[in-house]
């Protein structure tokens, strides 16, 4: 029985992986850069290790997973974000073997990329934004004045890494030219590595949820996000399992195969209001609704610990839809976001109030962090939400 460490102990998708393992009977460890953490309240977490910084102290932060393996008997180690993922990798080779269940730095980036990403979708013929590449930062030659409206800028790498130090960077949407020249001039990840300029697509998103051995696929699992925070779009807070749908998982395929993918992977997309789907990127990581897919049927930090054990594992080829998991608090927030928008008229308002207040199909309801079988790590949000509520009244 292989002793697992799970990282960012804050997230989500860590308590998710926790409790599954831990329902297992395996040893679980949490740790995270806080004092406390999400996951390490959960009643499977048998021990919880602070370490340093990953994005202030990188390589104290390396050395100190290495130090929680050796002291700790850790066999397997679970990163959840993709900084804590990236510097693991890198340094792999300090690390137990098959320490972590993911492939080679080099896999990763063609898939975590989205600069590169973009471009082998394109050669799959997997529809993609029309986008405008970017190679050199440093002189772009881009007539913006030229370009269609909104357009999204968005940075080929999640984390940067300059001068010794990590530069997280996000999608920015250009109303106009002028906004774009100003987005451009003042974002420095917009300067460090290369970027594209791709038209905005409208509609929601959708995603392929996977699990590969090898390059061989062993699970895929959907789902819808009925609410989120912000509501315009952002993280879901009420999700519901559905049957994957054939067109996303066939692009989806394509580009994992073509990777020889080894671990998890959410590939995502956006569908326009008349069905038209378009590559968006991919996180290779676990994903914060991670544990709807446990509910439904498609376990995977259970399967992805079989696959690192070297244990035969079965196909998962059927699962259950209509599954619904409720982040409480984050669909409080979604509510309160709102309630003082002052944009939407009072029926608007009412009606989610009142959605809000009866989200629940019998049976088929779960909230993702209070559970009554693990109130420790509910009763540790509740005590962190409530302070925060208090800290910006000061």
């Amino acid at each position: 029985m292989k002793r697992v460490l799970v990282l960012d102990a804050s997230q989500r998708s860590a308590l998710a992986v926790t409790r599954s393992l831990g329902k297992h009977g395996i040893p679980v460890i949490t740790a995270d850069e806080t004092p406390a953490a999400l996951a390490g309240f959960s009643r499977y977490s048998q021990k919880y290790i602070a370490y340093p910084s990953p994005l202030q102290n990188p390589e104290e932060f390396v050395l100190a997973i290495l130090h929680t393996c050796k002291n700790d008997n850790i066999d397997l180690i679970l990163p959840m974000t993709e900084l804590t993922t990236m510097l693991l990798l890198r340094n792999r080779n300090h690390y137990p073997e098959h320490a972590l269940p993911f492939p080679d730095i080099d896999i990763d980036d063609t898939l975590a990329d989205k600069y590169t990403l973009i471009q082998s979708a394109e050669s799959l013929d997997i529809p993609v934004p029309n986008t405008l590449y970017i190679d050199n930062p440093a002189d772009p030659q881009i007539d913006l004045k030229n370009q269609r409206y909104p357009a999204v800028l968005k940075p080929g790498k999640s984390w940067i890494e300059h001068e010794d130090k990590w530069l997280q960077t996000c999608v920015r949407i250009a109303g106009n030219s002028v906004e774009a020249a100003e987005i451009l001039g003042s974002d420095p990840a917009f300067h460090l590595h290369p970027y594209m300029l791709q038209e905005f697509i409208p509609g929601k998103g959708e995603g392929i949820f996977a699990l590969y051995n090898n390059g061989q696929p062993l699970a895929f699992f959907a789902h819808r996000r009925l609410r989120e925070k912000p509501p315009e779009g952002g993280i879901s807070v009420l999700s519901e399992s559905t049957s994957v749908d054939p067109t996303l998982t066939s692009y989806a395929r394509k580009l994992l195969d073509q990777a020889g993918w080894h671990g998890v992977a959410m590939v995502e997309f956006r569908v326009t209001p008349d069905g038209r789907p378009y590559l968006m990127e991919i996180n290779t990581r676990f994903w914060g609704s991670l544990q709807l897919a446990v509910d439904a049927g498609v376990d995977f930090p259970w399967l992805l610990y079989q696959v690192a054990s070297g244990e035969q594992t079965e196909p998962v080829v059927n699962y259950r839809t209509g599954i619904r998991l409720r982040w409480l608090l984050g669909d409080l927030d979604s509510l309160y976001l709102v309630l003082r928008n002052s944009k939407l008229s009072m029926l608007h308002k009412l009606k989610s109030f009142a959605a809000f207040l009866t989200p629940s199909l019998p049976g088929k309801t779960r909230h993702e962090v209070n559970r009554w079988g693990d109130p420790g790590p509910f009763r540790f949000e509740l005590k962190q939400y409530l302070k925060d509520l208090l800290r910006h009244r000061r």
